[in-house]
């Protein structure tokens, strides 16, 4: 059974705004019809929004699920501080911890992609009490280095992430400006749409190509209504505050490697699945190989057929991984509700 996607405005959630310290978080709230299972949280990556988790929304819900999705710091409706410090992910999770709090007395189940899983990982990690179960999409966890690295030299080690580099240094705000006009040529781009010649908007090598961006056509991912929503929701504060979560990669590490320091031998104790996406230019799925040895609990591994937004290039098989994972955490099997 299908279940129609969220839409801009859509009647089926609440929007919740939650003051944490001196922020404000928007979120979108769904809740099921009857008693709820338990309570997921999703968040979102790079440079998406809370409605990249449109097809998972209802379906979820469908299934009885409560579920919350945040726009994290510095997009949509959420605030946006100045600082990149304000973005690193310790800050960060303790943002989560509090919408968790917020919502739910018991541990609730998270859902990652993209900058996003890094997100969930990291908020397992620190407040293993409040996460119940934790799924991602294409970021699988690493463990901390035992060393500080920079973010020059965490592209050395990972060449395909040299793009974080020119995100980091402003490329992306610099190309687009307060342009409506490019920022809807970057988010069709950015979301598969390509140059006549078949040329993508963002290389792995080099991050933004503005040359492009004139030339750049359709998303074949996204409607014209949801290419306007974003457009919209980006153009409230810019692209460089969501850039502002690339600005801290030694910072992170800094964090890290004090965490690792402590806890040794740190392994994760919840039920976990990662899903990899076979023809993501980013991030290959070879990238999650042993990661199975720090889930005690056991880790689920799946890669699916798509690239990078498979959230909503392969929904159904999205929603799949995440039904089959759902049943396997509680022990029961998920029947869609009438």
């Amino acid at each position: 059974m299908d279940v129609p996607a969220l839409v801009p405005n859509d009647p089926r959630v609440e929007h919740k705004f939650l003051s944490v310290g001196n922020f404000t978080y928007h979120y979108l709230l769904a809740k099921p019809e009857g008693e709820r299972k338990d309570v997921v949280i999703l968040i979102h990556g790079w440079p998406d929004l809370g409605m990249g988790w449109r097809y998972q929304v209802p379906y979820l819900v469908s299934l009885g699920f409560e579920v919350i999705v945040p726009d994290m710091l510095g997009y949509g409706q959420t605030s946006a501080p100045e600082s990149p410090e304000e973005y690193s992910v310790k800050n960060v999770i303790s943002h989560v911890a509090a919408i968790i709090r917020s919502r739910s007395d018991q541990p609730v189940i998270l859902g990652g992609h993209d900058w996003g899983a890094a997100i969930v990982w990291a908020t397992a990690k620190y407040y293993p009490k409040l996460v119940k179960a934790a799924f991602a999409f294409c970021v699988p966890y690493y463990p901390p280095p035992p060393q500080i690295i920079s973010h020059e030299k965490l592209v050395e080690l990972y060449p395909l992430l040299r793009y974080q580099l020119t995100n980091r240094d402003g490329a992306v705000e610099a190309a687009i400006g307060d342009s409506k006009e490019k920022l809807k040529a970057f988010i069709n781009g950015m979301f598969e749409g390509l140059t006549p010649e078949g040329e993508p908007i963002f290389e792995p090598e080099c991050g933004i190509r503005a040359d492009r961006l004139p030339r750049i056509g359709q998303s074949p991912l996204l409607d014209e209504a949801i290419i306007d929503f974003y457009v919209q929701e980006h153009s409230r504060h810019g692209l460089s505050y969501p850039c502002n979560w690339y600005r801290n990669q030694e910072r992170n590490s800094i964090d890290e490697l004090a965490f690792a320091k402590d806890h040794p031998t740190f392994k994760f104790n919840i039920p976990a699945m990662i899903v990899m996406a076979g023809n993501d230019r980013f991030l290959p799925p070879s990238l999650a190989d042993g990661m199975e040895n720090y889930f005690t609990a056991g880790l689920k591994k799946e890669v699916l057929d798509s690239a990078h937004f498979t959230l909503f290039e392969k929904p159904q098989e999205s929603n799949r991984c995440i039904k089959e994972f759902l049943e396997s955490v509680l022990g029961e099997e998920l029947q869609l509700r009438a």
